[in-house]
C-alpha cells in the first residue's frame, strides 16, 4: 500500500511560479513511475507529466511543456513538480499518482492540492 500525500499549491498571479510535491510512504518508491495529473472544475482529469523511475525518463503534456518540470528524489520518497510561468488555465486541483512500470492503470493517488492563478 502506497499513501501519496501533495503539498505546495496555493493562489498565484499569472506568470508566477510554484512548486509542488508529492510525499509517498509505504511500498517500493523507487521502483514506481510517478503521474501528475489535474483536474479544473467541470473538466475531466488530464495529464500534466510523468518520471520514471530512475529520473531520466520524463514526459509532459503540451500545454505545459516548457513550463513544467517533474523531478524526483527517491532518497526522500519525494517527487516535484515545478511550474513556472503560470497560466489562468493552469487552475485545477493537481494529483499525484504511481504505478508500477509497464502498468497502464494508475494504482495509487493522493488527495490532491488546489492551485488558482489569477490573470
Amino acid at each position: 500500500q502506497v499513501q501519496l500525500v501533495e503539498s505546495g499549491g496555493g493562489l498565484v498571479q499569472a506568470g508566477g511560479s510554484l512548486r509542488l510535491s508529492c510525499a509517498a510512504s509505504g511500498g517500493t518508491f523507487s521502483s514506481y513511475v510517478v503521474g501528475w495529473f489535474r483536474q479544473a472544475p467541470g473538466k475531466e482529469r488530464e495529464f500534466v507529466s510523468t518520471i520514471g523511475w530512475r529520473g531520466f525518463d520524463t514526459n509532459y503534456a503540451n500545454s505545459v511543456k516548457g513550463r513544467f518540470t517533474i523531478s524526483r528524489d527517491n532518497a526522500k520518497k519525494m517527487v516535484y513538480l515545478q511550474m513556472n510561468s503560470l497560466k489562468p488555465e493552469d487552475t485545477a486541483v493537481y494529483y499525484c499518482a504511481t504505478k508500477n512500470a509497464g502498468r497502464s492503470s494508475w494504482d495509487y493517488w493522493g488527495q490532491g492540492t488546489q492551485v488558482t492563478v489569477s490573470s
